[in-house]
């Protein structure tokens, strides 16, 4: 009696040809990859998402199959294609008459409870595989925190640092002393250094996006499809790491916070689309830049900025997302239930700030984390917009946006949604940071110095109105004690005509 074969689900943000399923060709294993409208479909994507994470998955598919592998790639408009995952694997297990299903590890919480609930009804048997890709395994960081109040990235990322010694001396002490570089790094950029030119490689995915038109698939954004920059496969991806270390690493910690609306770019390494596809480890970023500190190409604090965003924060916002889901996308601790503006599909508003901001996402499936924390997703918290549909258009216009990263920075992070299970305070400004940070204020048709009146900048008047009326949740924040002594400070005529502009503007948040 022959052996039977095994199927093996590759999804595609499972790009990882170092996984130790691809070390050697197998004649009895068949890797199943497919394109579904389910993925498409849950919510409404960014062009560039789709067009990359498709033509990253067939790039991925023939080079496994270049290298001896037998695989099972279900295209879009393939006439067989069931679309979706459990359709399509019954059928594909059938056809091969397999005896065994195995999968990697979903990272997403409805794809990991669709693929438990599937093999519970498989009559063969299943295995799920670790994706060998991140630090941590996915109820680490709760475990660290079991019997803990409060959650602190701090504390995961000193514990992350000793563990894995990285920038560490001897004694479990931080190179250079501190741990933490980021006061330092909290500046706007003048102009100078230029910001380093975008040197990835194009790739011309016009057919595919007319493949993916014709299949029905809805999306937003510019496709971008002939001038396609984002990386296809690792080796693209190894490049632009290289390129970031050289070219901008050196640069990135003084102006990691930095906007400008003449450079979109400024010196980010955009590496999270390939990290997030798995198309590079955190592992072997963490070393570089680590090494690039060593030799003497980068600062100090440009190398811990960089490092702090991976080996802490994206590990520990991973595991944030594993201990509260599936409850986690529910939270709204202030009820906010406010629909977004419709120029949050345009970028079409006279608030220079977030028309550059939303701008440059819809035509670059991008924007650095300053641009979502503290634009965006200001505005959406002090507007009280409700933070499932903020959710939902994170997820679907960042081409880096996978929900077990996206959901807690937007949820918790972004808009306090959780009442600080994520962060120690809601992170919401006037206009005077983002005046400090950027150029966005100038020329804008509001004045960034007005709170009252027809050109009063709306985040001076809704910054003070969101604190007024969530006093009940807020008031007893110490890092908010100098914000409420200034709110019962302030003149009773001055604090009556602030909450009418606000209320004002909140009645027309799509005509700002």
């Amino acid at each position: 009696m022959t052996n039977k074969s095994t199927i093996r689900l590759v999804l595609g943000d499972q790009l990882n040809p170092l996984h130790s399923w691809f070390n050697l060709p197998r004649d009895d294993v068949h890797i199943l990859m497919m394109e579904v409208r389910q993925e498409t479909d849950y919510v409404l994507h960014h062009a560039q998402k789709i067009i990359a994470i498709f033509a990253g998955m067939r790039d991925f598919a023939q080079r496994l199959t270049k290298a001896g592998h037998h695989v099972h790639y279900l295209a879009i408009d393939d006439p067989d294609n069931l679309q979706s995952l459990p359709a399509n694997i019954d059928r594909i297990i059938t056809h091969f008459d397999a005896g065994t299903f195995e999968y990697l590890a979903p990272d997403e919480w409805r794809l990991d409870r669709q693929m438990d609930d599937y093999v519970q009804q498989l009559s063969i048997p299943s295995q799920m595989v670790d994706s060998e890709h991140f630090y941590t395994k996915r109820e680490e960081v709760g475990t660290l925190f079991k019997g803990r109040k409060k959650w602190m990235m701090e504390t995961f990322y000193r514990h992350m640092r000793v563990r894995h010694r990285v920038l560490m001396e001897a004694g479990n002490k931080p190179v250079g002393g501190q741990w933490n570089y980021d006061h330092d790094n909290r500046k706007s950029w003048p102009g100078l250094p230029a910001e380093p030119p975008d040197g990835r490689i194009r790739h011309d995915h016009s057919a595919l996006w007319r493949t993916i038109e014709a299949a029905g698939v809805e999306s937003f954004g510019q496709p971008n499809a002939a001038q396609f920059a984002w990386p296809l496969n690792r080796a693209e991806a190894l490049q632009q790491l290289d390129d970031f270390l050289v070219s901008a690493l050196p640069y990135f910690g003084q102006f990691q916070d930095a906007m400008s609306s003449k450079a979109w770019r400024l010196f980010h390494s955009l590496l999270s689309f390939a990290l997030n596809t798995k198309m590079l480890g955190p592992g072997e970023v963490v070393t570089k830049v680590e090494t690039a500190w060593r030799t003497g190409s980068v600062p100090l604090e440009a190398a811990e900025g960089f490092i702090r965003q991976i080996l802490g924060w994206r590990e520990y916002v991973r595991g944030m997302y594993w201990h509260h889901m599936p409850d986690y996308a529910a939270q709204n601790v202030f009820a906010h239930e406010r629909p977004l503006p419709k120029w949050f599909w345009t970028g079409e508003t006279k608030m220079r700030c977030l028309s550059m901001s939303i701008t440059h996402s819809l035509k670059e499936a991008h924007a650095h984390h300053i641009q979502r924390l503290m634009v965006i997703g200001n505005f959406a918290l002090l507007a009280g917009l409700d933070p499932g549909e903020v959710h939902r258009w994170y997820l679907g216009v960042y081409i880096d946006a996978f929900e077990w990263v996206e959901l807690p920075n937007t949820i918790g992070m972004s808009q306090f949604a959780d009442g600080g299970l994520m962060a120690t305070k809601p992170y919401v400004s006037s206009a005077a940071y983002i005046d400090r940070m950027s150029d966005y204020c100038k020329g804008c048709h509001y004045d960034k110095k007005l709170r009252l009146g027809e050109r009063a900048c709306p985040y001076n008047a809704l910054y003070w109105n969101f604190f007024s009326r969530n006093q009940k949740h807020l008031g007893t924040n110490p890092r908010l004690g100098m914000v409420y002594q200034q709110l019962r400070k302030m003149d009773i005529t001055a604090y009556t005509a602030m909450q009418a502009q606000a209320e004002g503007l909140l009645g027309q948040l799509d005509d700002l």
